[in-house]
C-alpha cells in the first residue's frame, strides 16, 4: 500500500499518516511554525532537494494546511501561510516534540521549543478531554473498536460506581 492510498482510508490516523505520515511534509510543517514562509527559506533550512520540496508543498496546499500567497509580481514569487487547518496541527507538534524529548532524549539542547504567548513561559503540553478536562493517556483512554461492540468493551471496562448512599429517610 502506498502513502497516497490511505487517504480516503476510513481510519482517521491512517489518513493523518497519508497526508503528514513523511518526515518532509511534518519538517515543513515545522518550519512554517517557527516562520518560514519562502520556497528558498524552507530549501536552505531543510536541505531538500527542490523537486521533493513542491512536491510536499502543493500536497499540504491541496490539503487546505497551506495557502500560496503572491509576496512578488516580477518575476512571480509566492510564499506559503498556514491556514486554519495547518495551524490547527500545533497540538499535534506540541505532543511529537514532547514525546521525542522524554522518549528519546538527546545531548544537545533542542533547537526550539514551545512558549505561551501571552507570558512566554515554557509550556508542558498535556492532551485533555475537551468535555471534563480529564488528562487522556494510556490509563485512561481506550481504543476500541467503533461498532455496535464497542459499547460492550466501554462498558465491560468501565470503573464500577461507588454504591448509593443515599438512605431515603430523615
Amino acid at each position: 500500500m502506498k502513502w497516497h492510498d490511505l487517504n480516503n482510508d476510513t481510519c482517521p490516523l491512517a489518513r493523518a499518516m497519508g497526508a503528514v505520515g513523511d518526515r518532509w511534509t511534518l519538517l515543513i510543517l515545522r518550519e512554517c511554525f517557527l516562520g518560514v514562509r519562502r520556497f528558498d527559506g524552507f530549501q536552505k533550512r531543510l536541505g531538500v532537494t527542490r523537486h521533493l520540496l513542491a512536491e510536499r508543498l502543493k500536497r499540504l496546499e491541496a490539503m487546505g494546511m497551506l495557502e500560496r500567497r503572491p509576496y512578488q509580481e516580477r518575476p512571480l514569487r509566492h510564499e506559503y501561510r498556514l491556514t486554519a487547518s495547518g495551524k490547527s496541527f500545533a497540538p499535534v507538534l506540541l505532543a511529537m516534540q514532547d514525546w521525542a524529548q522524554q522518549s528519546l532524549p538527546s545531548d544537545a539542547p533542542a533547537p526550539f521549543t514551545f512558549v505561551t504567548r501571552d507570558s512566554g513561559d515554557e509550556v508542558c503540553p498535556v492532551v485533555t478531554d475537551r468535555h471534563t478536562g480529564q488528562e487522556l493517556n494510556h490509563r485512561t483512554v481506550l481504543m476500541v473498536p467503533a461498532t455496535a461492540a464497542a459499547a460492550k468493551v466501554i462498558e465491560a471496562n468501565r470503573p464500577a460506581q461507588p454504591p448509593d448512599t443515599k438512605t431515603g429517610s430523615d
